[in-house]
């Protein structure tokens, strides 16, 4: 999938309020490693540090974790996430170097918070 076709068609998708709805409704469905990941871009988006190029990637897979519709339905326990694992981890890849330690940590408190201790491991 073409990350600028991703952006492009699926940054309309995002808005703060819907990734929580999301986040908050499908955060069981999905699995630890799907909301550690979200979170991650979202606190990333956050940051006034971030640049705008790297805003936009994390927008456009925003939107695709938050599409109602995608390649493959969220309502397929486990295989239905993977779609928008694959997309949040590509968008991860490519903002790498705008994640810091803080906002890791943010990620992983909230992901513990909502999934205990047993899930934390190979989170990263």
């Amino acid at each position: 999938m073409d990350s600028n076709a991703t952006n492009n068609e699926y940054s309309k998708e995002y808005s703060e309020s819907s990734f929580w709805n999301k986040v908050k409704k499908y955060s069981s469905k999905a699995g630890s490693k799907v909301i550690y990941t979200a979170l991650k871009l979202y606190y990333t988006l956050q940051s006034p540090d971030t640049p705008a190029w790297a805003k936009a990637v994390i927008i456009g897979a925003l939107g695709y974790f938050i599409a109602p519709i995608d390649a493959l339905s969220d309502a397929i326990p486990v295989v239905g996430y993977a779609d928008d694992l694959g997309v949040l981890a590509a968008a991860v890849a490519s903002v790498v170097t705008c994640i810091t330690p803080s906002i890791k940590d943010r990620a992983k408190a909230n992901t513990r918070e909502w999934f205990g201790e047993s899930e934390m491991e190979d989170l990263d």
